[in-house]
């Protein structure tokens, strides 16, 4: 895991649509973890981590 991996996996856990938008922009990754942390915190925080480490 490299150094932009653990600032973008640290913004998912306090933002998580910032981490996954700072790697994919405004990508289908960031609109399915926007509406995740919107139907929960914890879910979208789950998904970012996945989708960054992945």
């Amino acid at each position: 895991m490299g150094a932009e991996t653990f600032v973008e996996v640290i913004l998912a856990i306090i933002l998580p649509p910032i981490g996954v938008f700072l790697r994919y922009g405004c990508g289908i990754e960031f609109w399915i973890d926007l509406l995740l942390t919107f139907l929960g915190y914890l879910p979208g925080v789950v998904y970012a981590i996945y989708v960054l480490v992945v």
